[in-house]
């Protein structure tokens, strides 16, 4: 069974490559559909965090489907950009998100209160 060592978001900058990190979704933006070099696509943005920080989290395609709001995901392998001024974090791709259940990760509102309009 692989050892998931991952970072925090108060660790990511925006050189970040290689990115393995568990968050909590926060909130998720409406879906919209792009054209891009690969062809059509759906893409959000999701506000996702820890207990050190939040990041805006790129969700493109069936990663969409696979997330809510309030749910913890990993990512692996995965990136950050800088988009409009902002650092976002996405999986690209070569890398991964999944969901996972992890009792002990801070909650929605405990992430939320701790860092409000992050």
């Amino acid at each position: 069974m692989k050892v998931f060592q991952k970072m925090k978001v108060h660790e990511l900058t925006s050189a970040s490559r290689r990115v393995d990190i568990r968050l909590r979704i926060l909130t998720l933006e409406p879906v919209r559909d792009v054209q891009t070099r690969y062809g059509k696509a759906r893409v959000t943005t999701a506000q996702a965090g820890d207990e050190t920080g939040t990041i805006k989290l790129s969700l493109w395609n069936d990663d969409i489907d696979k997330v809510d709001e309030g749910v913890i995901v990993e990512v692996e392998n995965g990136f950050i950009k800088t988009f409009r001024g902002e650092m976002e974090l996405s999986a690209g791709r070569y890398g991964s998100i999944a969901i996972v259940d992890d009792p002990e990760f801070p909650s929605r509102e405990d992430i939320m209160s701790k860092h409000p309009g992050e």
